[in-house]
């Protein structure tokens, strides 16, 4: 960017220069070079600076280079070292800034790794850099999650039912960000949580409580469906007995427990934040929301992993037909609102995102307590026009409602034992005895059997119209048995699958990926809808098969699986052994890379294994004597359990 346009951009009326060619000069400021080493203590090599911007107490330092190398940091420090000693009461923003391109890189306060600002990638106003002041909540993704148990600790003290805690601690939370608004809040500290005490020591029980429905239903101004999301939260939550006898000195020890154990700590205007809001949500509903016992929510790395897998952006319109918590919509939307920063300004980038929480989210959900629980989700993560609809995806009008919605990409994990009466006759003609039977024999291959009819139809209007077919990315989690695939009618679903659609890839996951909520194997299947997985030449396309089985992970009490850090250059547990993991994994795929004990890549038809089990070769120089053991253990285990060997007082 040149530098005339720099200038205009922050805001000339800002700009500030004391010498010849709109530079500003320490030396100028100081009085004389000699005055300016007694204010630093040292001698300097640098004292003129490109562009310097003023307003109230913040100042912007930018160093332009036509493209700036590492070195040139060293000089953008050395200025703002000058500026310290000169102005020390001031509030700093640093810029290396190129004329080359529209690079940057952007420090607050300090120039060290510690204080970069990665997501300011294009330079912005001066009204910007105020608000990254006026921020004063830190990310602490440990202290969180530690302070949510607890909080389930305090919650289950007040007898709040676990069933419930999830909503309650999110509808609570709306409440509290609403009334942070309202008071003009912009430091969460004890000043604060006294105002906040005094407010509510004015309150009845009832009081409260209304005003909770009350943030509730403004929060849904606009919302599809609001009246229904407000009765069913109400009926959920605020009308439960045991939340009705709460006592005033309960619900404010709730509010500041929530409001400086939880809410302090997560910076929610940054993807960072997100994610640890996410991950405080999560770790109330593990346990609740579907009847089904045997459905879990998906875990937040693995939604995750899936969004980067069918490479989720601000452009894409993503839709979950069995949303449950919305997990899925919750981790697409985040990433759509970061990819809004890319290359725009701050107004740019909020304009944009009104867009992606109005017309890129999409979910629908049959059960009412998983219903409630995405409605609550999506409005803490700052959407309160979700469009989630509450109903079974076979249902006339939200076939319509997919249609409309024209998804990009769907991302699912539907229920693996759903009641066949709720599947559509048409799906069901070939189950037999199983079509009246008490859950699905195709494990869920169905939903996906329907949403590529769904896509199916879209093409065939489209076609009809004159346009070109679309391809959606559909990412699924399913269990292990319809990848294996040796019952006949799941066999049959992955026939009709692949005459319209091309099976991408194939993840085996974490045998207890849903651990502590249900102990089912899954995997992750990516399909690309609308492509026939046979090409027009007659030659089956290819499909990446990936062992996946370490997610970095592990199992602890109270906590469920956690994810685990290794040391960085410092000696600090600080990388996140997962990234690195699902890294590996992505490059792996797009790559289509064969590696020994980790990925394959077949082409394969409705009678082959869906599994990399069936096709990788083992690595043999990571084998030890605990693999040979383990291996005979189990198989001895297994003998003794078919009856083909019995144990004796004298061994086996």
């Amino acid at each position: 960017m040149k530098r005339h346009d720099m200038i205009e951009r922050v805001g000339s009326k800002y700009l500030t220069t004391n010498i010849e060619g709109g530079e500003y000069s320490y030396v100028v400021e100081a009085g004389s070079k000699a005055k300016l080493e007694q204010a630093l203590g040292h001698k300097f090599n640098h004292f003129k600076l490109d562009i310097r911007f003023e307003d109230d107490n913040l100042v912007i330092l930018i160093e332009t280079k036509q493209n700036f190398v590492e070195a040139d940091i060293e000089q953008l420090a050395e200025y703002l070292e000058e500026e310290r000693a000169l102005h020390s009461d001031k509030k700093i923003i640093c810029i290396l800034a190129n004329t080359n391109n529209d690079k940057i890189k952007v420090w607050k306060s300090t120039i060290d790794d510690e204080h970069f600002l990665s997501d300011e990638t294009v330079l912005d106003t001066m009204e910007h850099y105020h608000s990254l002041f006026r921020l004063n909540k830190q990310n602490d993704r440990e202290r969180v999650l530690k302070n949510t148990y607890a909080l389930n600790e305090l919650l289950h003290k007040k007898d709040i039912d676990e069933v419930l805690r999830s909503q309650f601690v999110g509808t609570v939370l709306l409440h509290i960000k609403d009334l942070l608004k309202r008071l003009g809040a912009t430091r969460i500290d004890e000043a604060l949580k006294k105002r906040f005490n005094e407010f509510f020591e004015l309150k009845s029980e009832k009081e409260i409580i209304a005003g909770i429905e009350n943030t509730l239903t403004e929060l849904l101004d606009g919302s599809d469906n609001k009246n229904t999301k407000v009765k069913l939260l109400q009926k959920s939550i605020l009308e439960n007995q045991k939340v009705r006898a709460l006592k005033k000195n309960d619900w404010i020890e709730i509010i500041d427990t929530i409001l400086m154990d939880i809410y302090k700590y997560i910076d929610t205007n940054s993807s960072e934040g997100q994610d640890i809001l996410n991950l405080f949500f999560i770790a109330f509903n593990k346990y609740t929301g579907k009847a089904d016992k045997n459905q879990a929510f998906t875990p937040d790395h693995i939604t995750e992993f899936m969004c980067r897998l069918t490479e989720v952006d601000c452009t894409k319109v993503v839709l979950d037909g069995t949303c449950g918590s919305a997990s899925f919509l919750v981790q697409a939307m985040v990433k759509e609102l970061a990819d809004c920063w890319n290359g725009r300004t701050e107004a740019q980038a909020k304009a944009l995102q009104k867009k992606v929480k109005e017309n890129n989210i999409y979910g629908i959900e049959v059960e009412e307590k998983a219903f409630g629980l995405s409605v609550t989700n999506m409005l803490i993560h700052g959407d309160g026009n979700s469009n989630i609809k509450l109903g079974s995806c076979f249902d006339k009008d939200n076939k319509k409602f997919i249609k409309e919605a024209d998804p990009n990409i769907i991302l699912m994990n539907p229920p693996y034992n759903a009641k066949p009466r709720s599947i559509p006759d048409s799906y069901k003609s070939e189950w037999g005895k199983a079509k009246d039977g008490k859950e699905d024999p195709t494990k869920g291959l169905v939903f996906v059997h329907y949403f590529s009819d769904v896509i199916k139809e879209l093409n065939s209007e489209r076609i009809k119209n004159g346009e070109q077919p679309k391809l959606v990315k559909l990412a699924v989690l399913l269990p292990l048995a319809c990848a294996i695939g040796t019952g006949n009618l799941i066999t049959k679903e992955k026939e009709v699958l692949l005459e319209d659609n091309t099976l991408e890839a194939v993840f085996s996951l974490p045998a207890e990926i849903f651990y502590p909520g249900s102990s089912v194997c899954a995997c992750c299947m990516l399909f690309t809808l609308g492509q026939p997985h046979i090409k027009p030449d007659g030659t089956t396309r290819t499909t990446f098969f990936g062992y996946c089985k370490d997610d970095g992970f592990v199992k602890k009490k109270n906590l469920g699986r956690v994810e685990q850090f290794i040391k960085d250059e410092k000696g600090n547990f600080t990388i996140s052994k997962w990234k690195e993991i699902e890294t590996e994994w992505l490059d792996l795929f797009e790559r289509k890379a064969i590696v020994d004990g980790k990925s394959a890549v077949e082409r394969v038809n409705a009678d082959d294994e869906w599994l990399c089990e069936a096709y990788m070769k083992t690595d043999y120089t990571k084998l030890t004597a605990d693999d040979f053991q383990r291996t005979l253990n189990n198989y001895l285990s297994y003998l003794v359990k078919e009856g083909n060997i019995y144990e004796t007082n004298g061994g086996v």
